[in-house]
C-alpha cells in the first residue's frame, strides 16, 4: 500500500531530505490505512514540545468508536538525533515539514515527510502555465503525426 500527497509538490519547494517515520495510530485507523483510506492534501507536520506531530491528516476509519475524530493530530515516531536535526533546519531556514508518503515496511505504517518551504501564489501560477504550454507542444506533436 504506498499513498502520495499530489499536492505538496504544487504547494511546496520540497528539498532533497526526507526522513522516514513511524506514526502513532488507534487499531481502527491502521486497518483503515492499509485499505488505502487516507488523505494528505491538506496536512502537515508540525514540531511541538520536541516532539513531531501529523496534523490534519484524514484517516477516515472502516467503523469508528464513538466520538472518534477523523482529523486528530498523530505523533510521528523518530529518533531524537533526528528530530534536533529537523527542528533546527525548520528554524534556521524558515522551511515547513511536509508529508509526502504513507506506505506500509514489513507490516509497518510509515510516513515520508520532507522539508520545504511554501510557493508564493505567483510560483503556482507559472507552474500552471509551464504545464499548459507543455500540454499545448505535446497535442501538436501527436496531431502531426
Amino acid at each position: 500500500m504506498k499513498k502520495t500527497n499530489k499536492k505538496a509538490a504544487f504547494n511546496y519547494k520540497l528539498t532533497a531530505e526526507r526522513y522516514e517515520a513511524g506514526i502513532s495510530l488507534l487499531g481502527v485507523e491502521a486497518r483503515s490505512i492499509r485499505e488505502g483510506h487516507i488523505n494528505l492534501n491538506q496536512s502537515t507536520a508540525r514540531i511541538l514540545s520536541g516532539e513531531i506531530y501529523l496534523i490534519n491528516a484524514d484517516v477516515p476509519a472502516i467503523s469508528p468508536p464513538g466520538g472518534y475524530n477523523s482529523q486528530r493530530s498523530r505523533k510521528l515516531l523518530l529518533n531524537k538525533k533526528e528530530i534536533i536535526s529537523i527542528s533546527t533546519k525548520v528554524k534556521q531556514q524558515r522551511l515547513s515539514l511536509v508529508p509526502t508518503k504513507v506506505y506500509t515496511k514489513r507490516g509497518l505504517i510509515k510516513v515520508e515527510i520532507a522539508l520545504g518551504k511554501t510557493k508564493k501564489k505567483f510560483e503556482k501560477r507559472e507552474v500552471i502555465k509551464k504545464r499548459d504550454v507543455e500540454r499545448e507542444i505535446q497535442r501538436e506533436i501527436r496531431g502531426k503525426i
